[in-house]
């Protein structure tokens, strides 16, 4: 399983609802992919500026097949700051 989780910045809450709002057809197009298991671009709920950016999928293939066609929209946010992680294996949380 590979995970990619972190977040972004806009300049302040418009801008981040817009870019979040401008992700959306790329967040639908991702969520139908083979193998992605989850795929969210979302506002943070405290922090006006933060963008959050989450990805689950099954395996390396899956993600290097979605990163072929993936387009994202011409959004400009700053601070960058993501990791992917591998997993072997997921279990319940509770």
């Amino acid at each position: 399983m590979i995970i990619i989780a972190g977040h972004s910045r806009a300049k302040n809450a418009i801008e981040r609802d817009a870019a979040v709002s401008a992700f959306a057809d790329m967040v639908e197009t991702a969520r139908q992919q083979d193998g992605c298991l989850d795929f969210a671009i979302t506002a943070d709920s405290l922090d006006p500026e933060r963008v959050n950016i989450f990805e689950c999928w099954r395996d390396q293939q899956t993600l290097n097949a979605w990163r072929k066609i993936a387009r994202g929209p011409k959004v400009v946010l700053r601070e960058p700051q993501a990791k992917l992680y591998r997993s072997d294996k997921a279990e319940k949380p509770f």
